[in-house]
């Protein structure tokens, strides 16, 4: 199906343009969020009497959002969460969550604004891309960690995982015993002799 585009679309085209994108995506995306318009004569009229309309009201939303950016500077978000030893956490990191943190941060943020990949599922420091309108758009750093101390070392780059196992390395050693069964325990010798 042909359309012309209302606005710039991701990896698509800019305002005005006329793409052909499969008949799914014109009708369950594009047409009923008013990206788009179907491309024929009529909708090609009406496009171009309004054209100036339509280019100024996205330069001016665009203006707001260039604005709104600005409060973006170096934007961070630590999020604590429960984890296990290896750092996965128990759950994900979401859009929704996402949304929270930057609203209790003083950003208003629209779900449809957040682009997440993939939830996160590990302890870390994340970049994830806000797009504030289609042509301009942000990153903030999200911070996962167990604890606010865990997330302070994370932040001034230290690799927690990383630096945590090299801490057990030190610890406890069991004795090997290579007569013994696969996921026996070493035995306790003693002394005393056997009770039989």
């Amino acid at each position: 199906m042909d359309v012309i585009l209302l606005e710039r679309v991701e990896k698509l085209g800019a305002i005005g343009d006329v793409v052909k994108v499969k008949d799914g995506f014109a009708r369950n995306f594009l047409l009923p969020r008013k990206k788009a318009l179907r491309a024929n004569e009529a909708n090609r009229k009406v496009f171009e009497a309004n054209r100036s309309r339509i280019e100024s009201d996205n330069a001016n939303r665009r203006g707001e959002a260039e604005k709104e950016a600005q409060s973006f500077k170096d934007a961070q978000v630590t999020l604590i969460r429960q984890a296990s030893n290896t750092g996965q956490l128990y759950g994900s990191v979401a859009v929704r969550d996402l949304i929270e943190a930057l609203e209790a941060d003083g950003h208003k943020v629209a779900k449809s604004a957040i682009v997440l990949d993939k939830p996160i599922k590990a302890i870390g420091v994340y970049t994830v891309k806000v797009a504030l309108h289609p042509e301009v758009s942000v990153t903030v750093k999200v911070n996962v960690a167990r604890s606010p101390e865990e997330a302070e070392m994370q932040s001034q780059g230290v690799d927690v995982m990383a630096s945590m196992f090299e801490r057990d390395e030190a610890g406890f050693t069991e004795d090997y015993d290579p007569n013994a069964e696969p996921g026996a325990t070493a035995e306790v010798h003693s002394d005393e002799p056997a009770q039989g």
